[in-house]
């Protein structure tokens, strides 16, 4: 093996999980994101822009199927 040879390294899990924004407004639009369920472990709220009503509406957390 030579001098600059670089070894990687294992690395952990990560402890982000992908979940859905689901629109309280019952559009079916929603916005993905990651979250860090050891730090969360409520599920997430947001008001964010609905296009499809277009207007700010509640976006609650929901499972990526």
């Amino acid at each position: 093996m030579h001098a600059t040879a670089v070894i990687q390294m294992a690395r952990g899990k990560g402890k982000t999980i992908p979940i859905k924004l689901l629109s309280s407004a019952g559009t079916g639009f929603f916005y993905t994101t990651r979250k860090n369920v050891t730090r969360n472990t409520e599920k997430l709220a947001f008001v964010k822009f609905d296009p499809v009503v277009r207007k700010h509406v509640l976006f609650n957390e929901a499972k990526i199927k």
